[in-house]
């Protein structure tokens, strides 16, 4: 034990930079556990397409939409849902909604904004269409 102190003591800097690291973990953790969105993998994704009525909102640009996309999947680009503009998703307020983008990331963003709209069953693609087609899962190409 003494020389663990003696360790933390002759290397502030890392262990400042462990106990931060560690915080942020932690907080990540509690913030994604009460968080109103959940992530979903894609057999969860489907499952939730199929038996209950889901519908996968994918916020990608249209060019991007075009080249490949979900089927069934709406086109809804993050600039609509920033200024609330939700279109035909209106109608789908109680349904589970599956935000899909490239690789997960922005979706989070765009489904937070969902849910501050009053959406009541939000989800996100974890991996986002990266991880849809690595798992050769359907693709639709738009002209």
């Amino acid at each position: 034990m003494a020389q663990f102190i003696e360790f933390l003591g002759n290397h502030v800097y890392m262990t400042a930079a462990w106990a931060i690291l560690f915080v942020l973990l932690v907080s990540s953790y509690v913030t994604g556990a009460l968080s109103k969105v959940k992530t979903v993998n894609t057999h969860e994704m489907t499952m939730l397409v199929n038996r209950e009525n889901g519908v996968v909102v994918d916020i990608r640009k249209p060019a991007e939409f075009n080249k490949g996309h979900i089927t069934d999947s709406v086109n809804l680009p993050m600039e609509k849902i920033s200024n609330a503009q939700f279109g035909s998703l209106e109608k789908n307020k109680t349904n589970p909604i599956i935000v899909v983008c490239n690789a997960g990331i922005s979706a989070k963003t765009a489904a937070n904004t969902l849910v501050k709209a009053g959406y009541e069953n939000v989800a996100v693609l974890q991996g986002g269409m990266q991880t849809w087609t690595s798992a050769n899962l359907p693709v639709i190409k738009s002209k």
